[in-house]
């Protein structure tokens, strides 16, 4: 030991009332001293060893490389991964099994910068690594994202065997640089079932799903025996992705022949496949014959059926999960939710909250935003802020469901007042929250703020403006009378008006009588949807307001002539938990003569309220008498007349319409919320109207 540094001194080390004895480990040592006063011990001495004599006044501490290296294991197992890359430097030369622990610690921690520096350090050390620990280095690199380095790596090595290409090839195609993947699977000597699925997945993954069946049938010719349940889920995701329910097929078809078909994971692809080829019973099918089912394949079922339009079905499915031992997660929470919204279930979606509840969800999750964007849909604002409050950091999509639903229903400046608590909340607003905050005002008629917030999208926030952003300022601009600078943006646009932007313009002219621009918008819109009738009846009703009845019979005429039948009003309500529908002029349900006694006593009881019906946009040139006939027959008022009679008194109504109330109706709503003594709401295919002794919320601007 002559040759070595002479032993250091250091103080006794306690813990406590622990004395350092030399039985200690290195663990033990690193947990009691400061690190930085071992690597000064390290720094001084390379070598340390215990003083065995009990007279000892001090610890006399003999360090040496296995000791420097079990304190890396140590350091490692704590993920205290800089301070044992340090230590690398008390190591004359580290063994393989030093760099490869140091390594391996780092891909676990996606440590890029140490990693680095232990890949540095083998270099300097002059140790040559062996392929095992080289491809330990290529993981690291293609795990933390930095396939330049990978790359560079990659073309050094003497020696790569099929992982050193796999791994390449993977981390490529996960981050979508499919042509690099695709060029070494090319080169590469041999290939594995991994090596297939990798670059059939990068391509499935990153929206290129032809080529990845196109891959499939080359590995087919190839050898088929490399098909496994991960090269064959991949392929039917591909044949999902296209849709092309026939490749699927094939697919499906050989999978029973290779008795591949009762794994999970190929029973998921399968199930996915079917649903999103838009064969639901094929689906369902297969739902039914899965032994194990997880939350993703309920999950999807129930999803499949919501988009397919078999809500009962969807919300049996979940009822049946709910009863099951398998636990619904935020995704399907979320998805359920968004179809109660989507048919204003609002029965239904609370529910599912109080299911929720129950399970104890998390106020994080994708789930709490679903829950704000239904309340919000539905019309119950206070439930919707109730579950915003309770968010502890609430995302962009619960800001936004809150500010769309306060503008929906009525309370545009509490929308507006959102928007800037949003924005004091560092929490950055993107162009759907835009659409929002511009219908607040427009629906305020708050033309100028409206203006600001739009002009602010680009020059304050760094947005584009999106199509929605120029049709809301051009509603807020037309509802206003102010066509001249409506038109002044319309012609400055950087890209082609759609047929929102024509549609919110026609409507302005509609309120104004603008009939010469209401021939542009509606020239514009006959091109770009020559099938809607929606533009045809507008135009009628321009017509007929302005007394120009050879006009409107020659629209009825155009109408006739293509087959164009207009879209008949409907609207429903929900009492004790069944969803009664009516159509204008409806005389099939059950209770329609009731119905229509009842509107005949409130009829007269209107008109002694003052009450005169607004005939103006009925089509038809017919007598006064007829015309009021036919606006006493609208569905959202047979629907409001059932609702009361059906009812205690004091009970609200909430009725659904799928097109825009009409002006005798809203007027209408009103004379009745204040005869009856009942708060009325009204969701149009625009926007709540909540009727309250006398009045709109909307106050008459919409």
């Amino acid at each position: 030991m002559g040759s070595l540094s002479p032993p250091i001194t250091l103080p006794t080390l306690m813990f406590g009332s622990l004395r350092l004895l030399q039985t200690e480990t290195t663990s033990f040592i690193l947990k009691t001293m400061p690190f930085r006063q071992f690597r000064r011990a390290l720094s001084s001495s390379s070598q340390f060893r215990y003083d065995k004599s009990p007279s000892s006044p001090n610890t006399l501490l003999n360090f040496n490389p296995n000791k420097v290296e079990e304190a890396i294991d140590f350091l490692c197992q704590q993920k205290r991964l800089k301070e044992a890359v340090e230590l690398l430097h008390h190591i004359p030369k580290p063994s393989a099994r030093t760099y490869s622990t140091l390594i391996a610690a780092c891909i676990r921690n996606r440590a890029l910068e140490e990693g680095k520096k232990v890949h540095a350090h083998t270099k300097a050390s002059n140790f040559v690594p062996g392929v095992f620990i080289s491809n330990r280095l290529l993981d690291l690199y293609s795990k933390c994202g930095s396939l330049v380095d990978a790359q560079m790596l990659f073309d050094e090595m003497g020696n790569r065997d099929l992982c050193s290409w796999n791994t390449m090839i993977a981390g490529y195609a996960k981050i979508g640089r499919i042509e690099q993947a695709r060029k070494l699977f090319d080169e590469m000597p041999q290939r594995d079932d991994f090596t297939w699925n990798a670059v059939m997945s990068g391509y499935v993954s990153h929206d290129r799903p032809r080529e990845a069946l196109d891959l499939f049938r080359m590995m087919q010719k190839g050898d088929s025996s490399n098909s496994n349940m991960f090269t064959l889920s991949s392929a039917l995701a591909a044949s999902a992705a296209i849709p092309c329910l026939c490749h699927g097929k094939e697919i499906h078809g050989y999978l029973i022949r290779s008795c591949l078909d009762s794994d999970e994971v190929v029973w998921s692809a399968l199930l996915d496949l079917y649903g999103k080829c838009g064969s639901l019973d094929e689906a369902k099918g297969i739902f039914d014959q899965m032994g194990e089912r997880d939350v993703v394949s309920w999950t999807t079922m129930i999803h499949r059926c919501f988009e397919d339009g078999r809500r009962e079905e969807g919300f049996s499915l979940f009822r049946e999960l709910m009863g099951s031992r398998v636990r619904p997660n935020e995704y399907t929470f979320a998805g359920v939710l968004n179809a109660c919204a989507d048919h204003a279930a609002e029965h239904l979606g609370k529910e599912v909250h109080g299911y929720m509840m129950r399970l104890g969800y998390d106020p994080f999750s994708f789930a709490a935003s679903a829950l704000v964007h239904l309340y919000s849909k539905c019309g119950n604002i206070e439930n919707a802020r109730r579950v915003f409050n309770q968010m502890p950091q609430p995302d962009l999509v619960s800001w936004t469901s809150l500010i769309v639903g306060y503008a929906q229903n009525g309370q545009p400046d509490k929308a507006l007042h959102l928007f800037e608590l949003l924005l004091k909340s560092g929490t950055k607003p993107d162009q759907i929250t835009f659409v929002g905050v511009l219908s607040a005002c427009t629906h305020a008629g708050l033309v100028e703020k409206g203006l600001e917030y739009f002009h602010s999208i680009k020059e304050k926030h760094g947005l584009i403006h999106t199509a929605d952003h120029y049709a809301c300022v051009i509603d807020l601009l037309a509802r206003s009378g102010r066509f001249k600078e409506a038109e002044n943006i319309i012609d400055n646009m950087h890209m082609k008006p759609d047929k929102f932007l024509w549609a919110s313009l026609l409507g302005g002219c509609r309120i104004h009588g603008n009939l010469e621009l209401a021939k542009r918008a509606s020239k514009a819109l006959f091109e770009i949807e020559p099938e809607n009738p929606a533009t045809y009846i507008t135009m009628a009703n321009i017509y007929a307001n302005a007394g120009l009845w050879p006009e409107v019979t020659k629209v009825r005429k155009a109408m006739e002539n293509r087959g164009i039948v207009k879209k008949p009003g409907k609207s429903w309500i929900e009492i004790q938990r069944q969803v009664h529908v009516f159509l204008v002029g409806d005389t099939s349900h059950p209770k329609i003569s009731d119905i229509h006694e009842f509107l005949g006593e409130l009829s007269k009881k209107m008109k002694e309220e003052g009450y005169v019906p607004d005939v103006n946009f009925v089509l038809h040139d017919v007598e006064e008498e007829q015309k009021e006939q036919n606006l006493f027959y609208h569905s959202e008022k047979l629907a409001i007349a059932f609702g009361i009679i059906s009812t205690p008194p004091g009970t609200p109504i909430k009725v659904f319409k799928n097109l825009r109330t009409c002006v005798d109706c809203h007027t209408a709503i009103k004379y009745i919320s204040k005869i009856v003594q009942r708060k009325i709401i009204v969701r149009d295919s625009n926007r709540f109207h909540c009727f309250e002794d006398g009045s709109c919320s909307c106050k008459d601007y919409w």
